[in-house]
């Protein structure tokens, strides 16, 4: 970890952005800077967690998705949908998980053209193991409080319902 900073960033750039631009767009690029912030304190400290179980967020998430699937199993388009990422994403992330020992490609049972990612024993085991560790360090969320996090929830539901149309 650097030296703790004498300032708060996002603060002084809220301080110059008014300078230049007024108030009015101040509160949105406060907002947009320290999600951005935080969305890399928590991406850092979650692959730092992860990494013993040859792991990333995007690979863990991956891995859930599959664990929690009814058959264990999901066509990779279907999971681009679910993880809301670009098809290329899910391919290196399907990548990862099968040199890692965590997934196996299928040929679908009725599509020749559709590609099963499918758990194995230990993509469950792993699963499960790192899922604990997550949970034990709060997916790396502290000091906040769970009051803190459920603000932090309700208030972003709003942004997420409108970009991907759900009520």
């Amino acid at each position: 970890m650097s030296d703790p900073l004498p300032f708060d960033p996002v603060h002084e750039a809220a301080r110059n952005w008014a300078k230049h631009f007024g108030d009015d767009p101040v509160p949105s690029m406060a907002a947009v800077t320290s999600i951005m912030r935080v969305q890399q304190i928590l991406l850092a400290r979650l692959n730092d967690t992860l990494k013993p179980f040859d792991l990333t967020f995007p690979r863990y998430e991956a891995l859930m998705l599959l664990f929690y699937s009814r058959k264990g199993a999901l066509p990779l388009g279907k999971m681009g949908d679910r993880l809301q990422v670009h098809r290329t994403s899910v391919t290196n992330i399907i990548d990862g998980l099968e040199r890692s020992g965590f997934v196996t490609r299928e040929p679908h049972e009725r599509d020749r053209r559709t590609t099963l990612a499918a758990l194995t024993d230990k993509g469950r085991q792993t699963a499960a193991q790192a899922t604990e560790v997550l949970n034990e360090m709060h997916f790396g969320t502290e000091p906040l409080a769970k009051e803190e996090l459920d603000a932090v929830t309700r208030t972003l539901h709003r942004l997420r319902a409108d970009a991907d149309g759900f009520d």
